[in-house]
């Protein structure tokens, strides 16, 4: 558990990067801590703001192209987020913001842009838009079931030794070379929106016990018969 007893979700650049319901990410580790009966609190840090050093999950979403570029350069600038996640803080980092975590990603006419290099990745633009249905088994090493969620990018990352592949593409096209997102230590980065918690909420429990240890299983049991209609609408057959 954090120190305090109260675990901190820092919501990063909600006024740059907050598209296709990302923020949910936020409510979704607030109220399956809080059901547990773990206090939990969000902080939204707008990109005028630093980011604390302090929190115990960091998030980070998607968006366009020049709200991109500013988020890089202010967390660049920051620091903030390097020193968190150097103190053993977890992250969940989705589409733009996947990308800002890497080295380079594409500019807003293909060109590299610098990254934060919180991840050994880097990204570029791809031939055409990637749109849809993602579906993508995790690593067994995480020990989660099947991830679903919504892909709207064009981007095309390429993952260094010194990531894992976060899971390998079912349906879509994930990070363009048949894996979709990646992971290193307790940063994980991927391209699911929908939010992708709502729709994982195994990878919302992976997160929070980074931060809070073991946790009580909750019954899900509702989801899951939902989960499960999905995937068989989605899937091929």
């Amino acid at each position: 558990m954090p120190s305090d007893s109260t675990l901190r979700i820092v919501w990063i650049y909600p006024d740059l990067l907050s598209t296709y319901g990302d923020q949910g990410n936020a409510l979704v580790l607030e109220q399956r801590a809080r059901r547990r009966g773990i206090e939990a609190e969000v902080v939204h840090v707008r990109s005028a703001d630093p980011v604390p050093e302090t929190g115990d999950i960091y998030l980070i979403g998607g968006g366009e192209d020049r709200p991109q570029i500013l988020a890089a350069e202010r967390l660049r600038r920051d620091g903030g987020l390097h020193r968190a996640i150097a103190r053993g803080a977890a992250m969940l980092a989705v589409c733009a913001g996947y990308q800002i975590m890497g080295s380079t990603f594409g500019g807003e006419e293909g060109q590299p842009v610098d990254g934060i290099g919180l991840l050994d990745i880097s990204s570029s633009r791809g031939p055409a838009r990637a749109v849809g249905e993602l579906v993508a088994e995790v690593d067994s090493a995480l020990n989660l079931p099947t991830l679903t969620g919504f892909e709207n990018h064009m981007g095309v990352t390429h993952l260094g030794p010194g990531v894992k592949p976060l899971s390998q593409v079912v349906t879509g096209v994930g990070n363009g070379n048949g894996f979709e997102g990646c992971y290193a230590g307790h940063v994980v980065g991927t391209y699911l929106h929908g939010p992708a918690l709502a729709r994982n909420p195994a990878l919302a429990d992976l997160l929070l016990s980074w931060s809070a240890g073991d946790l009580p299983p909750l019954d899900d049991r509702w989801y899951e018969a939902l989960r499960t209609e999905r995937l068989s609408a989605v899937l091929p057959r």
